[in-house]
């Protein structure tokens, strides 16, 4: 629309005339609804060749910035960083995308999110896996294979119900034989130092030891774990960090699981350490060395962590790298 000087001394006169009319009466008007207070369902799909993959949300979790959440940057920085985003400068707010992939021939469900536990201790900012999994249409117990990135409680906790049963009942459990072995070794454990590491140890040995491990099958890097899904070594978040290439005709996608947090701070600053990476350092260079090379291939990235839904295409931006998201579909 062409903007005149007429507009414009028309919209003047408006503004002029509002302190008239802040003066007269007012009367008392009804919404003819309420405010529902709530989001809405939160699932989206889309397709890698034939393959459909629905990303599920588990919620985001939301807290005071503080000055170790990055180990090698001031708050302020941080701040700053999250503002020219324009997001809060003073709080972090942390996304969770689960993902389901329907091959054609196996429902596989990628990571599980926070858990029942979480959903209560967080009044359901997080834990949303379950309900929005169902708003979806998807039976848990429909799911054929259960794959699991690394061990932290935000990937495996949905793997039980509330009462302590076996979420996805029919269900075989990959998970990564690296993972695997460090967690489930008692040396390590009693190494472990006190706090979040050896509360994550008595975390995953609670979540697996509760009927699964007769479920769980190691897997091999290198190596497809399910049809067109290739498992990929990304190691330094845990020891044994898995991505995966996901892949139908010509069409692929990199699910980077934990290579970045937030990318608005770890994909723009790559060389910012995370609190949660158990080796910052060689997270550092995991994280380059995957984003170096999603960047030349111009491979799409589907981000745990990112904003839902989390898929997003990335470049090489000075420094460091910048994610776009891929434009919301309608269709699939």
């Amino acid at each position: 629309m062409d903007i005149t000087r007429r507009h414009a001394l028309a919209g003047a006169a408006t503004v002029a005339a509002l302190p008239l009319l802040s003066s007269l009466p007012l009367t008392s008007a009804k919404a003819a609804a309420p405010a529902v207070g709530k989001q809405n369902a939160s699932f989206y799909r889309y397709k890698v060749g034939d393959i459909e993959v629905t990303v599920v949300s588990d919620g985001a979790n939301t807290f005071p910035l503080n000055d170790g959440f990055v180990l090698n940057a001031k708050k302020d920085e941080v701040g700053t960083a999250l503002a020219k985003a324009f997001r809060p400068s003073d709080k972090m707010t942390i996304q969770f995308g689960p993902l389901v992939i329907n091959t054609g021939g196996k429902l596989v469900v990628v990571d599980t999110g926070n858990g029942p536990g979480a959903f209560a201790s967080s009044k359901g900012a997080v834990g949303q896996f379950m309900t929005n999994l169902q708003a979806a249409g998807i039976d848990p117990k429909a799911v054929d294979m259960v794959v699991i990135s690394h061990f932290h409680g935000d990937h495996v906790n949905g793997l039980l119900t509330a009462d302590n049963q076996l979420a996805f009942p029919n269900a075989e459990v990959l998970v990564p034989a690296v993972e695997w072995k460090y967690w489930m070794d008692d040396g390590e454990m009693s190494r472990a130092p006190a706090g979040r590491m050896e509360g994550l140890f008595k975390n995953n040995r609670r979540v697996f030891e509760a009927g699964l491990k007769k479920k769980v099958t190691p897997y091999e890097w290198g190596k497809d774990v399910a049809p067109g899904m290739h498992a990929v070594e990304s190691i330094g978040h845990t020891p044994g960090h898995t991505s995966y290439v996901l892949s139908s005709g010509s069409d692929k996608v990199f699910i980077q699981s934990d290579v970045t947090n937030d990318p608005d701070l770890f994909a723009r600053n790559p060389g910012w350490h995370l609190m949660y990476d158990q080796d910052p350092a060689v997270a550092e260079t995991t994280r380059r060395k995957v984003y170096d090379m999603v960047a030349a291939e111009k491979l799409k990235v589907q981000g745990f962590h990112y904003p839902f839904p989390g898929l997003a295409h990335i470049e090489r931006d000075g420094a460091g790298y910048r994610w776009v998201p891929a434009p919301w579909n309608p269709i699939i």
